[in-house]
């Protein structure tokens, strides 16, 4: 899941991608620190180990921080980036990537500085051509159904082969699959394996299931 075809580290094995660590990165949003743990063990034992945790909640940096002192086989990280600060605070919680809704130049040079891979987001032409003329191939497609879904980035594929995605943003488990078969998509994220009644009744075996099944999706 090298978000950055840089000199930026691998969360995952020696020359690997954190595109390629699984087909579906789960979006977390975590209200209790308390469901952090358990709900990543769930997730990892589906099958499913790259975790976004967005910065959307106060809890956010503690969650990251214990799934990534008690959860070892998880490959943690850090979604809804928007600022230095928030970089910083990722980097200091054990996030090991980070994932942005959207770019600017100066959010780009936290981003590098950090020293994690990382995928920028996306929603047009331009910006995917500007990140390739900075090195960055590898990029998360947000909003991905309401920017144009398959039929844009089967699109981008022909003109702009360098550029890979993780498409974000309306991505379920019926409409996955055909994501997920396009030459350009390395991954997806969603949120489908973590339904609200099942976090809120703690009901892990759930999640791992759906994780499980979620897992199984391949090209």
């Amino acid at each position: 899941m090298g978000a950055v075809t840089s000199t930026a580290p691998s969360p995952g094995p020696p020359d690997s991608s954190l595109l390629d660590l699984a087909p579906v990165i789960p979006v977390v949003i975590v209200h209790d620190v308390a469901d952090a743990v358990p709900m990543a063990r769930a997730l990892v034992a589906g099958g499913l180990p790259a975790i976004e945790v967005t910065f959307r909640t106060p809890a956010a940096a503690d969650a990251i921080r214990a799934i990534a002192d008690e959860v070892p086989d998880a490959v943690v990280g850090a979604g809804t980036v928007l600022t230095q600060e928030q970089v910083e605070t990722a980097v200091a919680a054990g996030s090991r990537f980070l994932v942005t809704p959207g770019w600017t130049d100066r959010l780009l040079g936290a981003l590098d500085a950090s020293g994690l891979p990382y995928l920028p987001g996306v929603s047009t032409t331009s910006e995917v051509v500007a990140l390739l003329e900075r090195g960055v191939e590898e990029m998360k497609f947000f909003p991905a159904e309401a920017a144009g879904g398959t039929a844009y980035l089967k699109a981008l594929a022909s003109p702009l082969p360098r550029a890979r995605f993780c498409p974000t943003g309306g991505v379920h488990a019926s409409n996955a699959l055909g994501y997920l078969s396009l030459p350009n998509v390395g991954c997806v994220g969603g949120t489908w394996m973590l339904p609200p009644d099942a976090l809120e009744a703690g009901d892990w075996a759930r999640v791992e299931s759906l994780a499980r099944e979620a897992a199984a999706l391949r090209r």
